[in-house]
Parts: structure tokens; sequence; C-alpha cells
């Protein structure tokens, strides 16, 4: 209990008696007062390094993160609470798409690369960032080519995110330990899709220049004014901790209750007799048959525990998890007093939580195949058609839920039979009443511009009239009105030579 706030003191205790500070090489004074009010240590660096407002410390960060992967995969608790949104967010596929036939093919190569295997490895990375809160992608580009491939660093091993000096929310890059346990510090360039002089000033365009790669960098539950992402499960660890510890308690409590004991009663019997009575009679077995004369009674005594108090405290401590992770109790093998029309409404706000996370993942993809796209440009020497609409990726992903198709479609019908009738009656207007056509035709998957679909029912129209016209048919020997009047053929009307007498 109390798994990671009792880690935390620990290393609170042990920081700061650890705690010394190293004069800067440049110990000339700044001149920025605010950042001399900022820190009332000026012209001293902490060894921990760069600790940022809204923060954890390093050694807590890293906690949090060895913390989180530890419950993940140790309480089921927790594991459900990160595996529900990934297998909802991936469960039926993701895939990339844009109009120009070459970057669909750039995209397709990239997404199947066998180093990249993004439909293999995007449930770690979704999975990943939930439990670490941070992610960081470097790419390892072909300059000829263009092809890029995604790298991983475990985000124990990042000791810094910069930010950018003029701007505290903009992470300009990243620097972590080498994966071979030496010791040795890289720092790589978080790739933005736009010219650096369009984003950064010159000294921070400097500062990215001295950096050694490339890199993609993501965070969640992070503030503005903070640089390290967190953990979904931060604020639960202590929690999902407690409740293990019930369930726990539980089992052993049901261990006691099959516990049996025999009570034997010897009356008149001295000690010794009492004693070589319990040594040489075993206990009973099953189903078996004792005899016995009057001083003896034989009672079999089991335990009285009470369980129910327990499991309401149990159920307490989960539905709080739950609730903090907008996941509702009946998602977890607890259907209680829910029933059909409740598990539907209690549904809505988890989706939404699952929908803001899948629009983050959305933009996360869109931004790396952008990235992709521009560089097998640059390496074609047409960098420039980047800004074209035709270059530029869409993540798709699938519905989260099973639309229930035969609610939506008799809302559909009110809604139109009700703006039918409000356009008959002057109350509204035609493209109003299309307008709400097309907001009910939505959740069926239709989604049209309303202006435009009005055009294009009003040409039906026009089309459906001229062909719905009726023309009066042609009478025999009678030529269509506008028309010129054809020659009659030899031998029929008037003869084209006059007659001799």
């Amino acid at each position: 209990m109390r798994l990671f706030n009792a880690t935390r003191r620990a290393v609170a205790v042990a920081a700061r008696a650890a705690a010394r500070f190293v004069e800067a090489a440049d110990d000339t004074p700044t001149a920025d007062p605010a950042a001399a009010s900022r820190d009332n240590d000026n012209g001293w660096t902490r060894l921990s390094g760069r600790v940022g407002e809204r923060d954890l410390m390093p050694m807590d960060q890293q906690r949090m993160q060895e913390l989180a992967a530890y419950v993940w995969e140790a309480n089921p608790l927790a594991n459900r609470m990160i595996e529900l949104p990934v297998s909802f967010l991936l469960g039926e596929g993701v895939r990339l798409e844009v109009d120009a036939t070459d970057a669909q093919e750039w995209l397709e190569k990239f997404w199947n690369h066998p180093l990249n295997a993004m439909d293999i490895n995007l449930v770690s990375h979704v999975r990943e960032l939930a439990i670490f809160g941070e992610q960081c992608w470097p790419v390892i580009r072909n300059e000829v080519t263009g092809q890029v491939i995604l790298g991983k660093v475990d985000p124990a091993r990042i000791t810094a995110v910069i930010t950018d000096p003029d701007n505290d929310a903009v992470v300009i890059g990243v620097e972590a330990r080498n994966s071979r346990g030496d010791g040795a510090l890289r720092t790589w360039r978080v790739i933005y899709a736009a010219e650096e002089a369009e984003l950064f000033s010159p000294a921070t365009i400097a500062l990215r220049e001295a950096m050694d790669g490339d890199c993609f960098f993501f965070r969640i539950n992070s503030l503005s004014s903070g640089v390290r992402g967190r953990s979904d499960l931060l604020a639960a660890i202590d929690h999902v901790d407690a409740h293990e510890q019930l369930m726990f308690g539980e089992v052993e409590r049901s261990v006691v209750l099959r516990s049996v004991s025999w009570d034997v009663k010897m009356t008149g019997a001295t000690q010794e007799q009492i004693d070589e009575r319990a040594r040489t009679t075993p206990a009973p077995s099953p189903l078996s048959v004792r005899f016995h004369n009057e001083a003896e009674e034989w009672e079999l005594l089991t335990p009285t525990l009470n369980s129910a108090d327990a499991g309401e405290a149990t159920r307490l401590v989960r539905n709080h998890v739950l609730g903090g992770a907008s996941i509702p109790q009946h998602w977890m093998a607890d259907g209680g007093d829910v029933n059909l029309a409740t598990a539907s409404s209690m549904g809505e706000p988890t989706y939404k939580v699952f929908t803001q996370r899948q629009r983050l993942w959305r933009a996360i993809l869109e931004d790396v195949a952008g990235y992709v796209v521009r560089s097998r440009l640059l390496a074609l020497g047409v960098s420039d058609r980047a800004a074209e609409p035709a270059y530029r990726p869409r993540a798709i992903f699938p519905e989260l839920t099973a639309k229930d198709i035969a609610k939506f479609s008799t809302v559909f019908g009110q809604v139109v039979m009700g703006a039918a009738q409000a356009v008959q009656a002057n109350m509204l207007s035609i493209e109003s009443a299309v307008r709400l056509v097309v907001t009910a035709a939505a959740p069926l998957g239709l989604e049209v511009d309303p202006l435009e679909e009005l055009g294009k029912a009003a040409a039906e129209l026009a089309r459906r009239n001229e062909e719905d016209a009726f023309v009066d048919p042609p009478l025999p020997g009678i030529p269509p009105a506008g028309s010129t009047p054809a020659s009659p053929p030899p031998g029929i009307g008037i003869d084209p030579q006059p007659r001799v007498p």
C-alpha cells in the first residue's frame, strides 16, 4: 500500500542527503532578474540535472516508470486499464492514406518495413506511451532514397528534455544515455513539420544544430510548463496495490474458511490418557464412521468469518480506481445492478476519453507519415510538393464502437419527416432542413457538405422534371411542330408531273 508514495519519500530523503551543488564554469551573475527570482541558487547547477517547475524529480520520474511497468505486468486491474484503450484503438487495425499514388507506395513501404513493422509494433508504441507517459523515436533516414526507419529509446534512459529558451512549452531536443551502458549521452532534435527559420529564433536554431540527430518525441498527462510525460497509472498505483492486497486477503480468508478441526471431549480422563488418545487416534477420514462411549464427545468446528465488509471494501477501491480511469464497473466483470439502458449511458464518458486518445494517435501517425513523405520528396529534389494537398497523409482509424444502426435509422427517419413538415409550414428554410438531415445522417456514416448536397439535389430534381415532361406524339402524316416538311415519296399525294388529257 502507498507503493509509489512510500518509495518517493525514501528517494526524496536520499536525494536531499546527496544533493550537492557544483559551481558553474561561468560564475558571471545573470542579467535576467526574473531568472534570478526563480532560482535562489543562481550560478549553481544541480548534479541531478534540470528539474522543471511542474515535473517530478529525475529519480522520481524513473521510479514512476518502473512501478507503472511493474503493476501493468503483475496487477490485473492495472493491466486492464492499459490494455482496454489499446484494444479499442487498434483492435480493428489502422492504415495510412494519401491521394498521391507514389506517396501511397512510400507509406506502404515504410509501414511494412521489417524494422518498422507497424502492424506489430504500433501496439507496443500505444501501450508504452500509456505506461511510461512519453516516447522518443529516433529516425534513421537514407540520404539517397529518403527511406525512414524508426528507432526507440527506453524512457528510463532519457536524462533531459530540452525546451526552447524562448518558449517553455516547445520541446526542441531530447537527451538520453547510451544503450551500451557506458554513460555516454546523446541528444536528438525533435522533428517539426516546418522550416526551422519559421519556428525558432537564431539562438534556438544554433542549439538544435549542435544536436546529433532527429527524433520524434511525444508525451501525455503533462502540463505546458513541464517537460516530462506522466503515466496513465501514476494516480492509481497506490490504489491498485491496495486492491491487490485486499484481494489476497480475501483469498487467505477463503482458505481459512475451508479449514475444519475436531474437538474431542473426554469425560473423567487424566492428562496422560488424553495425550495417549491424541497420539493414537487419527483424524476421521471423509465419510468415515467412529464409535465411542458416553465418556467421549466429538464436535466438528469450522471458522465463522464475516466477509461481507471486506467484499464491499474491495469493490469500493476497485470502483475508485476505475472511476479515475473513466471505465465503468460493468466492464470489469462486475455487472452489479446495471441494465442495458444504464450500461449504454455509462459508456459514453469512456468513449469520449478513448476518442481523445485516438485523436492524439491520429495526429502522431500523420506527423510521422508526413515526415516519411517529405523525406522521399527531398531525396527526389521536389520538396516543394509536400505543401500540396495530394501529399498530405491521413491516418484512418475504425469506429470505437459498433453503432446501433436500427436506432439511428429510426431517428434519421423522424428527423427527415420533421424537417419536411417544417419546410412545408414555412418554419424552416430548405438549407437549414438539409443541414439538419445531414447531421442526423452522420451517425450512420454519411458525411457530406450540406450546401453541395442541396445543389446536387436541385440538379437531380431538374433532370427528373425534364424526363417526366409529357410531349404529344406526332399524328400520322403530320410532321412535328417546328420541323421542316419532308417531300412525299413518289406515288403518294400530288403527282410531280401534270396529267395529259
